[in-house]
């Protein structure tokens, strides 16, 4: 089983314990507002890391990491995006994207009142 640590929103800030309490995850997902480019390589230096860009992600991030990501791990469906909102309250590109891609799990960042 694939153990994964996820994360979003760290606007460039890593808690100093997040690879301690990273270190039994074989991959490291991150959900948008990563912050910068520092950040990024920290985590991926650390382990493998997925990420998709948030709103205050800007330059090298936006060509490093998508605003969306599909992708298949054991089996489960994944859509990852930033702003994608919460049940009953999906923003119109999620609801677009859960359409398309009917994944199993929806992960996302930045959250929606």
């Amino acid at each position: 089983m694939t153990r994964i640590g996820l994360l979003s929103d760290t606007h460039g800030y890593l808690h100093p314990r997040v690879f301690e309490f990273f270190k039994a995850c074989d991959e490291v997902w991150h959900a948008g507002d990563i912050g910068n480019i520092e950040t990024a390589d920290k985590l991926n230096a650390f382990k493998p890391l997925r990420a998709v860009y948030g709103n205050i992600d800007g330059g090298k991030l936006r060509v490093i990491c998508k605003e969306n990501a599909f992708f298949q791990i054991e089996q489960v469906k994944v859509l990852m995006m930033h702003i994608g909102g919460y049940p009953g309250r999906y923003s119109p590109k999620a609801k677009e994207l859960i359409a398309r891609f009917k994944p199993s799990l929806f992960i996302s960042g930045h959250y929606i009142f």
